[in-house]
């Protein structure tokens, strides 16, 4: 394991960082540490819900990693620590009580083992050393078989199922970085992996069944920035102008932010069917331009029009199926790539080519499909997708 110090929350109150302050002189040299969240609850979470952060190897830099460590989880895994709470019965957390674990920075490739069934798999990531990168992968036969050795003997020695985390270094060295118990965690049985099909109309790091039914959120970003427009329009004609009726379309995007996180905490599992995930560039425009003459009323829909960007991705995170043309791209971490999680709930993207973009989106109109219905996803004989109302 790379050396590694623990600072207690109490630590930071208290301002007492002398164990910390020497921690970090032996290894002036490196310049940077990670800094990893280490809440006393946080095992109660799953893995990837609270942040690990590169930063400077100094006693400013671990101050400012806990800062956006915590606020990081107030805002965009806010969402996921309220499911979690609901569908998992993770417990209430005070982010206050946050501690750190401080490590030496390690350049190198971010590796995952965990047991499945009766063979262990290594998830490939983050390979921070070439410059051409490859996307995430799922193998049996790791580049080192000392990887396969130390996962079993870590096994053996905590007594329990668990999802190790690895840096191997540029010069080769295998650091293990955490174990996780997932002993708890249920996966079905290795033989329903022979019924795998590669989709012509799927992208996925794990490839299962080709079956899936979900609550369904149709996102029409392209209708929601048209009646933000309209309620711009409204407030322009309105006698009290628009300094003091820009709450009125301010409510617009509260609502509709509400309605994301009411869904995402309805539903433990659920599709997003994206007929417009990002507005046209000309509404987008039009509504973040449209209060020119009042600077004030345009600074505030400005940014609640950026902060709902932001709002909305967060949520496309925590959806297990993605339904969108396939111009549409999501970055994932280890975690959400090849986690525990996604043993028994891979990440789906189906997709629709981008020049039948307008044919598709007028049949699922035609058809409507609304937020709130049980799709089914089938995969027919020519490996293509099939979208239907259960």
């Amino acid at each position: 394991m790379p050396d590694f110090i623990y600072v207690p929350p109490s630590d930071f109150k208290s301002r007492a960082f002398g164990p910390l302050e020497a921690f970090l002189k032996r290894y002036r040299d490196c310049f940077k540490v990670i800094t990893r969240s280490g809440h006393h609850r946080e095992e109660l979470f799953k893995g990837g819900t609270f942040d690990s952060l590169e930063t400077y190897g100094d006693l400013a830099g671990v101050e400012y990693a806990r800062r956006r460590i915590i606020k990081f989880a107030r805002t965009r895994s806010r969402l996921s620590i309220l499911r979690q709470q609901r569908f998992n019965k993770a417990p209430e957390i005070d982010l206050e009580e946050m501690g750190v674990i401080v490590m030496p920075f390690i350049e190198g490739t971010s590796i995952m083992a965990k047991m499945v069934g009766d063979h262990w798999e290594f998830g490939y990531s983050r390979d921070r050393i070439h410059k051409v990168q490859s996307e995430p992968y799922i193998t049996k036969t790791p580049h080192d078989k000392k990887l396969l050795d130390i996962s079993q003997s870590i096994q053996d020695l905590l007594g329990f199922r668990c999802e190790i985390e690895y840096i191997v270094s540029v010069e080769g060295e295998i650091f293990v970085v955490q174990a996780k118990d997932i002993s708890r965690v249920e996966i079905l049985e290795i033989m329903e992996s022979r019924r795998t099909v590669k989709l012509d109309g799927i992208r996925r790091i794990r490839k299962r069944r080709n079956y899936r039914e979900r609550p369904v959120f149709v996102m029409d970003n392209r209708a929601f920035y048209i009646d933000v427009i309209s309620r711009c329009e409204d407030t322009a004609l309105a006698s009290e102008g628009a300094e003091t009726g820009i709450g009125y379309v301010l409510q617009t995007i509260t609502d509709y932010e509400a309605s994301l996180e009411r869904f995402a905490l309805q539903y433990e599992r659920f599709a997003v069917l994206g007929l417009h995930v990002r507005p046209p560039s000309d509404l987008y425009q039009i509504a973040n331009h449209y209060f020119e003459e009042t600077p004030d009323a345009q600074k505030a829909l400005s940014k609640a029009l950026n902060d709902n960007m932001y709002q909305i991705d967060y949520f496309l995170s925590e959806a297990d199926t993605l339904i969108v043309k396939d111009k549409i791209g999501i970055h994932l971490c280890s975690h959400d790539a090849y986690g525990i999680d996604t043993v028994r709930y891979p990440l789906w993207f189906v997709y629709w080519n981008v020049d039948r973009d307008d044919q598709v989106v007028r049949e699922f109109t035609h058809l409507g499909f609304k937020t709130g219905d049980i799709i089914g996803i089938d995969v027919g004989y020519e490996d293509r997708p099939r979208l239907f109302r259960v």
